[in-house]
């Protein structure tokens, strides 16, 4: 590390298919960014989403379960931007419309438009990428899903009332004809208060909110399960395990929870992974448990 430095370079090699790869990123001092792959620039940043992927778990990820729904958006959103290239520069042009569209709303108001003729262009412009988004996190829902309710059992060691589930507008109604519906609420509040941008993954317990009534180890639980589902289903789209990281995740976590999390992750799992723990005894003899050949560094 260099303070004062106005740039930087940062270089990895990676092994994929039995081939070397290098990947760089470079800061410059004009802050301009640079990304290549094995010495070729991307012309775009996106191009890179999805090549190696990683999934990392850490302690502010509880804002997945226990947060507003933008995070679990923003989850699955990572994740199938990660499986299809297209799901993310359809998400990118939704979110630019929804902007313009916000942006128009607003100005309505301000100047007291009466010409209506341009949100009927951004409704018409924003139809095409809500329903890709829409049918893409529809369909990939439909795999992901059990998939959590399995690891979430494997971790907690208990099956339990769990029922996670997609919760859309577009569900329940066309988004034409939502946005119809809305457009005087809109202009009133100023913003688009329908969209595939309202989406959520609703979790009940036992017929109950999730977070309002789940223990800090049943949390734990559930975010360990949406992470290893999207670890499994990028390993079997990609053909290859994912790299996947666990960040300081284990305090406040009982035994049998780490041990059945550190037994599919280091044992039933054929990938890399990185542990940081601030416990090193704990974490190294949760390992010599499941006789689990590591190497232990300490900073």
């Amino acid at each position: 590390m260099q303070t004062g430095s106005q740039g930087f370079r940062a270089e990895g090699c990676f092994a994929r298919d039995g081939k070397d790869q290098k990947v760089v990123c470079i800061v410059r001092e004009s802050a301009k960014k640079e990304f290549s792959l094995n010495g070729e620039n991307y012309e775009k940043f996106s191009a890179h989403v999805g090549k190696f992927p990683c999934v990392m778990i850490a302690p502010d990820d509880v804002q997945i379960i226990a947060g507003g729904s933008e995070e679990r958006r923003r989850f699955l959103d990572a994740l199938i931007s990660q499986l299809d290239a297209k799901y993310l520069q359809q998400l990118i042009e939704y979110n630019k419309i929804l902007q313009q569209r916000n942006g128009f709303l607003k100005s309505i108001a301000e100047r007291k438009q009466t010409d209506l003729s341009l949100l009927d262009v951004y409704d018409e412009q924003i139809l095409p990428p809500a329903a890709y988004i829409f049918e893409q996190r529809k369909a990939w829902l439909k795999t992901i899903l059990p998939l959590v309710n399995e690891f979430y059992a494997r971790i907690a060691g208990i099956k339990e009332p769990l029922v996670p589930k997609y919760e859309s507008q577009l569900l329940h109604g066309s988004f034409k004809l939502l946005l119809k519906q809305y457009r005087d609420k809109d202009i009133l509040l100023q913003r688009t208060l329908t969209g595939i941008h309202k989406d959520d993954i609703d979790i009940s317990l036992d017929g109950q909110p999730f977070k309002n009534l789940a223990s800090q180890g049943q949390r734990k639980s559930l975010l360990f399960a949406l992470k290893l589902a999207e670890y499994e289903t990028l390993s079997k789209s990609k053909g290859f395990a994912p790299i996947l990281l666990l960040d300081d995740v284990f305090e406040k976590l009982d035994e049998l929870r780490m041990h059945n999390l550190l037994d599919w992750v280091c044992v039933q799992n054929q990938g890399q992974v990185f542990i940081t723990d601030t416990h090193r005894d704990r974490i190294s003899s949760a390992l010599d448990k499941l006789s689990v050949m590591h190497q232990l560094i300490e900073l």
